[in-house]
């Protein structure tokens, strides 16, 4: 991954200056490959002959074998399991962790996988590991962008940004990864181009998205969006694949729309083309601040998200809110 490229470079200029922090917060866009990069920081700190001018491990030693099987004990990965966020027990766990010794290799890795999704009783419960941490133990967090990570926690760690890479880079990178797959699951390049737009050109999500069965939920979402503006459908009709798709990705895809609206209301151009006309009709009929009113409203449903809430009712709430963008229709003079 090649965009990766000059984020690791930094880092290793850290380590060989002897300034790896014992806390690193990874920022960037959901699906651009944060995991991977932690997963790769991981088994570089583990590995018992790592080449640090090259920033690689060995790839031969027993630490390197243990993590290429996944069932390194010295590396512990922490992430929401079936609520949407991470609790106090897995951070009392990682604490834990984080004090005792070593199992195999000589430091310990904590991944957590997402820091910005700690609820208020996680986060302070990690404040006390990150303010006496081992001299063993790395903390790697990860942070999707536009995701609030307490001030507390992101002040006692130093931060690394990852780049989601251009157009061009995003593409190759998923032409290549997609001409690996087996030619009945492989997606045409049609599906590919549509599935970067849809995610901005995260290569990852882009993957996700093309292999899997999101675009066809995702065009009926957008002509349900369509006719319910129109007044052709109900809420609850109109609602019905946003559900099936997800609580999150229904919110994704609000929010790349409430984006666009933002974008063509600023002179600049749309990034999803197929609610292209819907999005500039409405932006010409509302000033741009109203598209801010569309993002409040999705933060909000994604605060709320941490409660479980019914996927079918937030999505019935932000379509009518999307609906109150809808110029009024005055009856014609009698």
């Amino acid at each position: 991954m090649a965009w990766l490229q000059d984020s690791w470079d930094r880092l290793m200029q850290r380590m060989t200056g002897g300034r790896l922090p014992h806390a690193l917060l990874v920022t960037g866009e959901h699906g651009v490959g944060k995991r991977l990069f932690a997963n790769a920081l991981a088994g570089l700190l583990v590995c018992d002959r790592p080449d640090r001018a090259g920033g690689a491990p060995c790839g031969r030693c027993k630490q390197c074998e243990l993590v290429s099987a996944g069932t390194h004990p010295d590396i512990r990965v922490y992430a929401p399991e079936k609520s949407r966020m991470i609790k106090i027990d897995q951070i009392r766990a990682l604490s834990s962790f984080a004090v005792g010794s070593p199992q195999v290799a000589t430091r310990k890795v904590a991944i957590i996988d997402r820091a910005d999704q700690l609820n208020i009783n996680s986060a302070n419960a990690l404040l006390k590991t990150l303010e006496e941490p081992a001299d063993d133990v790395t903390l790697v967090l990860l942070q999707e962008s536009g995701r609030p990570v307490l001030p507390t926690i992101r002040s006692r760690c130093q931060s690394l940004l990852i780049a989601t890479p251009g157009k061009d880079q995003a593409a190759h990178w998923l032409a290549a990864t997609v001409e690996k797959l087996d030619s009945d699951s492989r997606p045409t390049p049609e599906q590919c181009q549509k599935a970067l737009g849809l995610s901005a050109n995260a290569p990852r999500l882009a993957l996700e998205y093309a292999t899997g069965d999101f675009i066809t939920v995702r065009d009926e979402a957008l002509e349900n969006f369509r006719r319910f503006m129109k007044g052709q459908l109900s809420v609850a009709e109109a609602a019905k694949p946003f559900k099936a798709m997800g609580l999150e990705s229904a919110l994704w895809l609000f929010e790349g729309w409430a984006g666009d609206l933002a974008r063509i209301g600023a002179g600049s151009h749309p990034r999803d083309e197929d609610a292209a006309e819907m999005l500039t009709f409405l932006a010409t009929h509302n000033p741009p601040w109203r598209a801010h009113e569309i993002l409040d409203a999705i933060h909000e449903a994604r605060s709320a998200g941490v409660y479980n809430v019914n996927p079918e009712f937030e999505a019935g709430r932000l379509l009518m809110a999307w609906q109150k963008l809808m110029p009024v229709r005055r009856p014609a003079a009698g």
